[in-house]
């Protein structure tokens, strides 16, 4: 019976296409503009995979990772302080302007390591030392600030270029790879040090503080201890992407209106496969009561429209999710939108399919319920 099933789906061309195309459009819709939110999203919180750390202490009021408040000097010692700290060290960072090779003023991520152990270092190094920071007035840029800061020039700044950062001289010496900040600045690093004489001169300069557990101790119980002792706030990296896409939830529209288009690709796809699914029961109404009077029960039949929805639902769910690929690795090269298909979020777009083929097959079932088997025997 499910074979005569989808030999009656395919039998009407038009129908099938219609119901194929609108669950295609609705699954590309929500899946794509799902995967260019978290993208979005990743760029908020890529501070936090660019530069490594098991505890970020920031200024007490601060809730998102690209906030910055800046703290006393004296705070990196009573971090240091606090039972079960293992190290902490100062961390700079801030947008500066640096003057690319055509003389025009480009923004850029000034991150300030602490010098003698670097860390907070960007995890990829393509070319040169990291170590060499520890040399005067030299940097390390990523990928994006070569290109940028090279304008007019014909060609990335690589090893052993200069440009200038507040109108002092600033050596390369090694390029690394980073992920996109939300805000589009490129990065550049340098010592804390360095830092410090590139940046406008401030009563506090320090703006967040690394700090490392000591073994067999969790990083949630030494922010927890650093909360509790010295009065900063303290994240461990989940705390700090959580607290930061709650902030972007909360305080910002880009939610809203990426839910309002994942919406309305559902409501689309409820509404053409709904019309276009019930026109098909219509025009198969004899069918079907030809059957019910040779003894089909309404259990069996409701079971065969279940199946058809289905069958065009996962048709459309991979037609749709095959297009989203297709678009993610067109953008890819270009790096915009920003673009993140994961797993979950393609669990939930099959599940919103699943859902409004189940609501247009219900659509169908509720009549065929109703059906008369004499129908059949009508001119």
């Amino acid at each position: 019976m499910y074979r005569l099933a989808l030999l009656m789906l395919l039998g009407d061309r038009s129908k099938y296409l219609m119901l194929v195309g609108g669950l295609t459009f609705s699954a590309l819709l929500m899946t794509q503009q799902t995967a260019v939110f978290q993208g979005l999203l990743s760029w908020t919180t890529s501070h936090l995979r660019n530069m490594r750390a098991s505890v970020w202490v920031v200024e007490a009021r601060v809730e998102q990772v690209n906030e910055t408040k800046a703290l006393r000097d004296t705070d990196v010692n009573r971090v240091r302080s606090v039972r079960g700290v293992d190290y902490a060290v100062p961390m700079f960072q801030g947008v500066l302007k640096a003057r690319a090779s055509d003389g025009s003023d480009k923004q850029i991520q000034l991150i300030g390591l602490h010098g003698g152990s670097l860390v907070g270092r960007p995890p990829v190094v393509l070319r040169g030392r990291l170590e060499d920071l520890r040399l005067a007035n030299t940097v390390v840029l990523d990928e994006v600030s070569a290109e940028r800061l090279a304008a007019g020039r014909g060609r990335p700044l690589d090893i052993g270029d200069s440009f200038e950062i507040n109108d002092r001289e600033a050596r390369v010496v090694a390029i690394c790879r980073t992920e996109r900040h939300f805000f589009g600045y490129p990065y550049v690093f340098c010592s804390y040090d360095q830092a410090l004489q590139f940046a406008p001169r401030q009563r506090k300069m320090l703006s967040m503080i690394l700090a490392e557990p000591k073994p067999g101790i969790t990083p949630e119980k030494i922010a927890e201890s650093i909360r509790r002792e010295t009065g900063l706030n303290a994240y461990t990296t989940p705390e700090f992407e959580r607290a930061t896409n709650a902030w972007i939830w909360k305080n910002t529209g880009i939610p809203a209106s990426f839910m309002t288009t994942i919406i309305l690709g559902f409501v689309v796809g409820v509404a053409i496969a709904g019309q276009t699914f019930y026109s098909f029961v219509l025009e198969n109404l004899r069918h079907l009561g030809a059957l019910k009077a040779m003894g089909a029960s309404n259990r069996l039949l409701s079971g065969m429209l279940m199946f058809q929805a289905l069958t065009v639902g996962l048709i459309g769910y991979g037609i749709g999710l095959g297009l989203t690929a297709v678009f993610g690795l067109a953008v890819l090269p270009i790096g915009q939108p920003p673009f993140l298909l994961q797993p979950s979020s393609m669990v939930r777009t099959l599940v919103a399919i699943l859902i409004i083929c189940t609501l247009a097959a219900l659509f169908g079932i509720r009549k065929v319920a109703k059906l008369e088997p004499a129908v059949v025997f009508r001119g």
